[in-house]
């Protein structure tokens, strides 16, 4: 099976936000004063793995971002992502004011 490209699926804005988002935890991280050999004791993952999450790597799985922002006590953050959804309520709000007139 041939190996996908995983940067070439996504769209340059979404390469950038995930770089950002990398680089937003990267941040956090050294904030704390944690380092990135103690975050790879803690979550079990190699150097490698987690280079990739603050490089924005889209190849990495959802769970290893949250189980890093478990362990900076970030966890609830990740969980509000997709909370608050502007666009559906928007479109909910055409809806029932289209229906209302």
């Amino acid at each position: 099976m041939a190996k996908r490209d995983l940067h070439s699926i996504l769209f340059p804005k979404q390469r950038k936000i995930l770089c950002i988002f990398g680089e937003d935890l990267l941040l956090a991280l050294k904030r704390r004063g944690l380092t990135k050999k103690l975050l790879c004791e803690r979550t079990g993952f190699d150097p490698k793995t987690v280079n990739k999450v603050f490089s924005g790597d889209p190849g990495v799985a959802i769970g290893t971002y949250l189980k890093i922002m478990a362990v900076m006590g970030m966890e609830d953050n990740f969980s509000k992502l997709a909370a608050h959804d502007e666009l559906g309520i928007r479109l909910q709000n055409i809806k029932l004011l289209g229906k209302s007139t």
